[in-house]
């Protein structure tokens, strides 16, 4: 048996009584793995997004027709890049009101006619206005003329009274006096002519005295006609001067709907130049021409349709991320992202970002307060300038890995917070923590 143990062979068989490196092995590698659970690990949260725009007006935008219309010539192909005012494609009329080549200069001279008529109707105004004050004039001439004699007529009655009271004098003296000589007829001092006489003297005086009171009686007849025919002058005036009136009135009313057609017409006229404007499809800004929808010469394009879409040249990249519901508390405003776009190699640890290679810093700018319809919260995170530039490669739609980065912590709390499902810490700057122990 000693014989045995002394061989080479039987050494290098049994090794019962030699040391057992396993063990040490073990040992070394439990005490590694205890210190790197005392490491310390960043938290995080990870989201997939796509590169887009910070602003609306840099995206990608459809480029539409106003107006329906036939393409007649394209002026670009899909790739070329223009510039805003560059014309991109013409197109034709195919509605029946405005086929018609002269249009717009026939609908000018509906315009003009329209203004002439507007013009008549204004000078009729004015001629009928010219006719009130004529016959307002010739009223107050005629009212003059009347009123004046109506005064001759008032002084004739004074006159015709005077008269009348002189005849009713001479009747009542003459009256006596033949009273008082046919009492001397009946005594037989007078003769019978010279009761004939006075008799006929009374005659004579009460004769002028029947005259008398007709003169004053017609002199006040005189004046009432005279009123009658002031106040008839002045209703036949008034009846003239209200029809006329009247006349100016339509002319106005006719003045008004020329001037309201004639809004209408110039609304046409401009609408009719707008619109041959719009024959000619024009980039809205500078950029490429990208998914052109229509393709050919002669195809029917209706209103609003899409003709193709134009990417701005000058963009201000952005990532857009959707972030779970759970871990919107747990970002704000200003809170840094970490990248890994399509296309670009990356080395990633994602609990020591400080050793991870290839990966873009971002800043969260935008948070909705409204949730998509994937269920889940949109963010924008523009890039951050205090590190690595982003790629100038990146064009929209490149997808994109976040990391969000949240508080250090160490790998064994990690661990342990991964196999009870508790959320991760919030994280808080020091200068947040220094103020609320301040306060």
């Amino acid at each position: 048996m000693r014989n045995l143990q002394s061989t080479r062979s039987f050494q290098g068989i049994y090794n019962i009584n030699k040391p057992n490196k396993i063990s040490r092995v073990l040992i070394i590698f439990l005490i590694t793995l205890i210190i790197c659970l005392f490491l310390p690990w960043t938290q995080n949260i990870k989201s997939n997004g796509i590169v887009t725009t910070l602003r609306q007006e840099q995206r990608a935008q459809n480029v539409n027709t106003i107006i329906a219309g036939r393409i007649v010539k394209w002026f670009i192909k899909e790739g070329d890049y223009v510039k805003a005012g560059d014309t991109i494609a013409q197109l034709t009329e195919i509605k029946d009101d405005y086929l018609d080549p002269e249009l717009i200069t026939r609908t000018g001279e509906q315009l003009n006619a329209k203004k002439q008529t507007i013009e008549y109707y204004q000078g009729k105004t004015n001629a009928q206005q010219n006719q009130i004050t004529a016959l307002q004039n010739s009223l107050d001439i005629k009212t003059n003329q009347l009123k004046n004699k109506l005064k001759q007529q008032g002084l004739k009655i004074q006159s015709d009274s005077a008269n009348l009271s002189a005849a009713k004098n001479d009747f009542s003296i003459a009256n006596k006096q033949f009273i008082r000589q046919q009492e001397l007829y009946n005594q037989g001092l007078v003769s019978l002519t010279q009761l004939e006489q006075r008799n006929q003297a009374l005659q004579s005086i009460q004769a002028r005295l029947i005259n008398a009171e007709n003169n004053l009686s017609n002199s006040r007849q005189e004046i009432l006609i005279t009123q009658l025919e002031l106040n008839g002058v002045q209703q036949d005036y008034f009846e003239k001067v209200n029809k006329t009136q009247g006349e100016v009135m339509q002319a106005m009313s006719q003045i008004a709907t020329g001037e309201g057609e004639v809004s209408k017409l110039k609304n046409q006229y401009s609408n009719y130049q707008n619109r041959n404007k719009l024959y000619f499809i024009i980039a809205p800004q500078e950029g490429q021409i990208v998914q052109a929808k229509k393709s050919g010469i002669g195809e029917i394009i209706k209103e609003g349709e899409i003709l193709a879409q134009i990417v701005p040249k000058e963009l201000d990249y952005a990532v857009e991320l959707f972030i779970e519901p759970m871990d919107l508390p747990l970002i704000s405003l200003n809170h840094k992202i970490r990248f890994i776009f399509d296309g670009f190699p990356a080395i990633v640890f994602s609990g020591w970002p400080q050793a991870s290679y290839g990966t873009f810093g971002g800043i969260i700018v935008a948070i909705e307060n409204s949730v998509s319809p994937n269920g889940k919260y949109r963010i924008l995170v523009k890039e951050d300038t205090t590190d690595k530039a982003w790629p100038k490669q990146l064009r929209l739609g490149t997808g994109a890995n976040a990391i969000a980065l949240l508080k250090d912590v160490p790998i064994w709390y990690e661990l342990w917070r991964n196999i009870n499902g508790f959320p991760p810490d919030f994280y808080q700057n020091d200068k947040v923590e220094s103020k609320s122990t301040s306060k």
